[in-house]
């Protein structure tokens, strides 16, 4: 695999930050033809098949080609397994699921990474290595998610994230330990086979998944005779140097372990203290009660007698640490280990200093692994964890360590809480997350620590963008609050996820309800008003995210309720109120009172909150659009782009009003022909991590980017949208169409005919019936190709199409009109009459009119001042058309 350049690594960072080349040019002070080699480069070093494919290899992290995220790095040499690891390779070029099969220390997870690291050559765009050991049932996809570093987007499910991040390129996805998962493994397996078709899924377990065209490829123990003597002697001289031993010494060990890698290592971990001849005898005794052969499940009970043995050699303060860590699900630092390890009694943990020197010694004799890293953690392998649990059962300190285990975990979680400004937060969640979600799952009585923990957890998922998660947390968190007041609170911060991670409002809804409630139990009638009016709020501004409108009438008496629990002269309370009842008294679903609008926003900008604000915003641009003032909600909506700076975005109250505000602005921006805000809404909405860059951001800045001219771009954009959204397996909604219709445009005004035919196919499938937007990209289409013989019935189409706010209405009757002029159809002058009204509040429509009137009537002037008004726009193409024009003798 060819190695990417100082400046390839320079060209790749800036695709991920969305530069176009004539941007990375200016940056890194080269050419644009030197840009478009590194970027060709790049393409066929990764495999991938565009550049912004290459983007979202550069924003997970990816640096070199054939990297494979989270692969594990070991402090020891991998022995032998030569024809296991050929075997392998040629496995995963043939069949897209291979299985390696093997009972518990058979060295399944270290053939896996060693195959992984070989076959790097074999997936240029990488992968992930996720180790499932300490995954609870349901968090597969949020691991191998997290492993890829991708995140929730609003409304995007998370499998629907990773099959994005994975794309079509040739990636790995190593699933490794799934015996405990195995049918949400194999489910997980599938759909990302389904959606990825250039993905291959390898998987470590017991048993195999049964998913179809799965490959098992079986892992023995390590062959007597050559293999499994180098293992030994290998680790022996790690504990001792000055190890010494005869061959048939060694050769009669590693047969009394079967072969066994982990006893192997278990047993040479004693070589030092015992030497050869000694580790011997204590072995025969310890394997004593072994009979029978040596098969599967004499190999299993051969693990455990040695694990027996090793562990009975220990000191009593090494026993007592060693079964204490057995509760931690996934990896541990320092504090933790002291934490839990304590003496069982009702105190504290143990001294650092100790947990340290005691760990040192536990990892000696291989009971424990020392994971390396920016910060130093430990954790026990899945078979040796199982052993310590059970060693912790029978000394009767489940229930203490357990909970102590808890205590760490919510003193863990809050002080995370407030390292979130930390740009290493993350990483450090991550690696304690597993016992986080653990700790919870243990202990769901209700108790301070338990509360804290869910309260936590709810705040860090949320921070994390695992944003169902979140939801679910807070409603833990709700139910464990030791009174009404906490638990108001946690339904408020549900809401807020809720809004953003789920499909309906209904949730929304309830979710204030019940926090109203729980205000009422801790007499907090303004939290009550609040709360209440919140909900009226809810349901009158997104009723189309409701599965059954809810009465007016009982929206009005919430409302009562919440003005007679409201205090005179809180300024919140008023601004909600406000805002409440301009949307509940407007003339339909969805459309606030214009007159109340302005006063919610008044005493919204009297509160001083930015969400409160933006909240009134909306219902005031909202207003202005179904008056027909198209200008002046862009300008509202560019006013709540500007407030999203002083929201938090870690906070859920914060972001129903981020995620509306992002779609409000791209489609007022394009409804009144303002395309340069349009893409720097829709550019904006995809950097932020609430929104991310998903097929809902990718079609927003569709369109602005084929009316601007950037076909190039624009149909990038649209492939990836489309692409995104099959994979989903889904069908194309009707809010698609516009983006849809822009990638039909700008594949036909770019030249790419057979392209162009692919999307005009796309259109007809997320078409269901007449639309203002297919109108408009027909009749411009047929202008730019000079096709006038259908110009009759086109112009008729986009003149017949769409309702009165559509945001395609105005380019609709403004191109059906030039296509009439430029035909030479009698009636020109009447269209282009009749068009003038939406081109009062759409700056397209206006220059388009502008430039049919200079043809028309035959003025230079005209077309040089339409010229003019496109370069305003940023309108490229349609300037350069108009130049062409003024050209033409």
């Amino acid at each position: 695999m060819e190695h990417v350049s100082e400046r390839e690594a320079e060209v790749l960072a800036a695709l991920g930050a969305r530069m176009s080349n004539a941007q990375i040019a200016r940056r890194l002070h080269i050419s644009v033809r030197t840009v478009e080699s590194h970027v060709s480069s790049l393409l066929r070093k990764y495999g991938v098949p565009d550049r912004w494919a290459l983007a979202e290899l550069a924003g997970s992290g990816a640096s070199d080609p054939g990297r494979v995220a989270g692969l594990p790095v070991s402090g020891t040499t991998f022995v032998g397994r030569d024809a296991e690891r050929a075997a392998l390779l040629a496995a995963l070029e043939e069949a897209r699921l291979v299985t390696l099969l093997g009972p518990g220390g058979v060295g399944k997870t270290r053939l896996a990474a060693v195959v992984a690291g070989d076959a790097a050559a074999l997936f240029p765009s990488g992968g992930a290595f996720v180790d499932l050991v300490p995954v609870r049932a349901g968090f597969a996809a949020r691991a191998v998610a997290t492993a890829l570093g991708v995140t929730e987007g609003s409304h995007q499910p998370l499998e629907e994230a990773v099959a994005a991040r994975l794309g079509t390129g040739r990636s790995l996805l190593v699933l490794d330990n799934c015996e405990h998962l195995a049918d949400e493994a194999a489910a997980l397996a599938g759909r990302v086979l389904a959606a990825c078709p250039g993905t291959r899924v390898l998987v470590t377990s017991r048993e195999r998944l049964g998913v179809p065209g799965e490959r098992c490829v079986p892992v023995a123990p390590l062959s007597l005779g050559s293999d499994a003597e180098r293992l030994f002697r290998d680790r022996a001289l790690a504990a001792d140097p000055g190890f010494a031993a005869e061959p048939e010494v060694v050769a009669e060990l590693c047969a009394r372990l079967d072969g066994m890698p982990l006893t192997i290592e278990l047993a040479a971990a004693r070589a030092a203290s015992l030497g050869a001849t000694g580790l011997l005898a204590a072995l025969e005794d310890a394997l004593r009660l072994l009979s029978g052969g040596r098969g599967g499940q004499e190999r299993h009970r051969s693990l455990g007698a040695v694990l027996s043995w090793s562990h009975d050699l220990l000191a009593d303060e090494e026993r007592a640490l060693f079964r204490r860590l057995g509760v931690f699900a996934g990896a541990f630092d320092i504090d933790a280990a002291a934490a839990v390890g304590g003496d069982g009694g009702g105190g504290g943990g143990a001294d650092r200093a100790g947990v340290a020197d005691l760990l040192g010694r536990l990892v000696d004799k291989s009971l424990v692994v020392h994971v390396r890293g920016r910060t130093g953690r430990w954790r026990l392998l899945e078979t040796v964890r199982a052993f310590a649990l059970a060693r912790l059962a029978d000394a009767g300190e489940e229930d203490g360590t357990r909970a102590r285990h808890l205590r760490w975990a919510a003193a863990a979680a809050s002080a995370a809480e407030g390292r979130l400004g930390d740009p290493e937060w993350r990483d450090d969640f991550d690696a304690m997350a597993a016992d986080l979600r653990a700790a919870l799952a243990s202990r769901p009585r209700p108790d301070e620590a338990t509360y804290r923990l869910a309260s936590a957890l709810a705040h860090l998922t949320f921070a994390r963008r695992n944003l169902l998660e979140s939801f679910a947390h807070h409603r833990t968190a709700a139910a464990l609050a030791p009174d009404p007041g906490s638990a108001a609170r946690e339904l408020r911060a549900g809401a807020g996820c809720a809004h953003v991670s789920t499909t309906s409002n209904q949730h929304v809804f309830d979710l204030l309800l019940e926090a109203a409630e729980r205000a009422r139990g801790a007499g907090d009638d303004r939290g009550r008003a609040i709360d209440l009016a919140r909900a009226v709020e809810t349901a009158c501004r997104f009723p189309e995210a409701f599965e059954a409108r809810v009465p007016r009438e009982r929206l009005r008496g919430l409302l009562a309720e919440a003005s007679a629990a409201g205090r005179d002269g809180d300024p919140e309370v008023a601004a909600r109120m406000a805002g409440a009842r301009a949307w509940l008294a407007g003339p339909g679903e969805g459309v606030p009172d214009a007159g109340l609008a302005t006063a919610a926003v008044a005493a919204a900008r009297a509160a001083g909150d930015p969400v409160l604000t933006s909240s009134a915003l909306c219902a005031a641009g909202t207003a202005a659009l179904r008056a027909g003032r198209l200008r002046e909600a862009n300008r509202i909506t560019r006013e709540r782009l500007r407030l999203l700076a002083s929201m938090d975005r870690d906070d859920p109250y914060c972001a129903p009003e981020v995620c509306n505000t992002y779609g409000r602005a791209c489609i007022y921006a394009i409804m009144a022909g303002d395309l340069r805000g349009g893409m720097a809404a829709a550019r904006a909405g995809m950097e932020d991590d609430l929104l991310r860059d998903t097929h809902i951001t990718a079609g927003r800045l569709v369109q602005p980017l084929a009316l601007t001219g950037r076909f190039r771009d624009a149909i990038g954009h649209g492939e990836r949208m489309w692409d995104r959204w099959e994979r989903a397996g889904r069908p194309a909604p009707r809010w698609m169409l516009a983006s849809v219709c822009a990638t039909a445009l700008a594949c036909g005004m770019s030249g790419d005919r057979e392209r162009a035919a692919l999307w005009r196919a796309r259109v007809a499938r997320a078409a269901d019936g007449p639309a203002a937007a297919v109108a408009f990209v027909d009749a411009r289409l047929a202008l730019h190709d000079g096709s006038f013989d259908d110009a009759e019935p086109l112009v008729h189409e986009a003149f017949a199409a769409g309702a009165p706010l559509d945001p395609y209405l105005a380019y609709a009757r403004a191109a059906g009109a030039e296509l009439a002029v430029a035909a030479g159809l009698p009636d020109a002058a009447e269209l282009l009459a009749e068009a003038d009204p939406l081109a009062e509040e759409n700056r397209w429509a206006a220059a388009c009119l502008a430039r049919a009137r200079g043809r028309l009537s035959g003025d230079a002037d005209g077309l040089a001042r339409a010229a003019e008004s496109w370069d305003a726009l940023g309108a490229e193409a349609e300037r350069d058309c108009t130049r062409e024009l003024l050209a033409r003798p």
